[in-house]
């Protein structure tokens, strides 16, 4: 995913957020699918917010630092918990 995003950096100079680098990964795997293929294809993908905001992430992710942490359901709940229950809604 980090790998997309500074690869789109590098060509486009635009630095994503890291949550649109999922975007960006899946329009390139799709960019070489229909290279592979001899699709011609347009591909539109929603990029939004800037990476220079998240220069830690970045950096952590160049030094081989940064850790997935798959959260636990104990800690799903405490955020559940905090979402306001509406009336009629399920």
């Amino acid at each position: 995913m980090f790998a997309a995003a500074e690869q789109f950096a590098k060509l486009d100079t635009i630095l994503s957020a890291p949550e649109s680098s999922h975007a960006i990964l899946q329009a390139i795997r799709e960019a070489e699918r229909c290279r592979e293929t001899g699709e011609a294809k347009t591909i539109l993908f929603g990029l939004t917010g800037t990476g220079y905001f998240d220069m830690v992430a970045y950096d952590k992710y160049n030094k081989g630092e940064l850790e997935d942490h798959i959260p636990t359901d104990e800690e799903l709940q405490v955020g559940f918990d905090t979402i306001p229950h509406i009336p009629g809604l399920q």
